[in-house]
């Protein structure tokens, strides 16, 4: 049977470049190890498969009845498009929960950035797939650490790291252990004036960035535009610090917060909850608000990330910043904390309108920007 031709993959609605591409080596070693096993596509999940590179190739292979989690919706999207494009079968769509794994035994991974997510993972796997699971993970070996075979050491008996191929390696658990009563996310931490909440894929954990809280320092001293029941969403909101920052200092604020991960979503809407804003603060997981209408927001909150995965790239901040542009009403504002040495000044200025700096730290810059008629 022919391989899938991995070349046609694409990474939109995500940033497409010449230097990113939509699969690498590890997806195509763990197609093979799945192959090699012979387990049956309705036992089998796929967890961070970024843009379906795992699930179209055993689909394109002949494999039925798959289930997948991807936490990014932009994957998510990719993933469908990828598969109507190739004209092959989607996989069923899972959150992180019991209905992506019960009956699982096998489970494909690919290894995400940080250790608390890769928790979260082996525990949802010890806590709701077959007893006789096992757990197949692979990365770039440039990105591997012995601290993710300690993880899955909590969690499965046996971990073997397999050859490394093509600069990827695999992992291979098995033998579940004993998981405590209660999953070990999300979490909390208490903060001056507020709680965070998150759950294992959310960024920074239940830790306050230093960006945000440059940004959140100067909320005060920054008047929100005319007219006083704002429509404020908090763009890329990771835990949703900023939105519930503003919505303490603003009671009459109808905010939006919105991320693309599933992760940082659950996480926000728990810190929501925390803080007793639930009827005040709607969260939704969406791709740089691909659904809120345009010219419907009065005031922006954003702190871009300059990361893709695993890439430095600023790539994911101007699609932020472009997204802005179009949700605020003429005269809305923007305000945008993002680290000094990247050139958001410029692109803000571009997309949006006139653009002032109002604070500046050794590694940060806040700025206001209003959106030119």
């Amino acid at each position: 049977m022919p391989e899938l031709d991995y070349s046609r993959l694409r990474r939109s609605p995500d940033v497409e470049a010449a230097n990113l591409q939509a699969w690498d080596a590890t997806d195509q070693l763990l197609v093979q190890r799945a192959l090699d096993t012979g387990i049956a596509g309705g036992e089998t999940a796929i967890i961070g498969d970024e843009y379906g590179a795992i699930a179209l190739a055993l689909a394109d292979a002949g494999v039925q009845g798959l289930r997948a989690h991807q936490d990014l919706i932009t994957g998510r999207r990719a993933l469908a498009a990828n598969a109507r494009a190739l004209d092959l079968p989607m996989p069923a769509a899972h959150e992180l929960d019991s209905s992506l794994l019960s009956g699982a035994r096998l489970v494909l991974l690919q290894l995400p950035k940080g250790l608390a997510e890769l928790e979260e993972i082996a525990d949802a796997v010890a806590r709701w797939a077959a007893p006789d699971v096992t757990l197949v993970a692979g990365g770039r070996v440039k990105h591997m650490a012995l601290t993710q075979n300690e993880v899955l050491g909590r969690y499965f008996a046996a971990v073997q790291p397999q050859r490394a191929e093509r600069k990827s390696r695999l992992i291979v658990a098995s033998g579940l252990l004993p998981v405590p009563d209660q999953p070990p996310f999300p979490v909390s931490r208490q903060h001056d004036g507020f709680t965070l909440c998150a759950y294992g894929g959310a960024f920074a954990g239940p830790r306050l960035d230093i960006g945000t809280r440059v940004l959140i320092d100067v909320m005060p001293t920054l008047a929100p535009p005319d007219p006083p029941a704002l429509h404020v969403v908090d763009l890329g909101c990771g835990t949703g610090a900023l939105a519930v920052a503003f919505a303490q200092q603003h009671p009459d604020a109808r905010i939006t917060a919105t991320d693309r991960s599933a992760s940082a979503a659950r996480s926000a809407q728990a810190s929501v909850v925390a803080n007793g804003l639930a009827g005040r603060v709607t969260v939704t997981l969406d791709d740089a608000g691909s659904e809120l209408p345009d010219g419907s927001a009065d005031l922006i909150l954003l702190n871009p990330p300059f990361h893709l995965g695993t890439s430095v790239h600023e790539g994911a901040g101007h699609r932020l910043i472009q997204a802005a542009a179009r949700l605020l009403r003429p005269g809305g504002e923007v305000w945008t904390v993002f680290n000094s040495h990247l050139d958001h000044r410029g692109v803000l200025t571009r997309d949006v309108g006139p653009t002032e700096q109002v604070a500046r730290t050794p590694k940060f810059t806040v700025t206001r920007s209003v959106r030119r008629g």
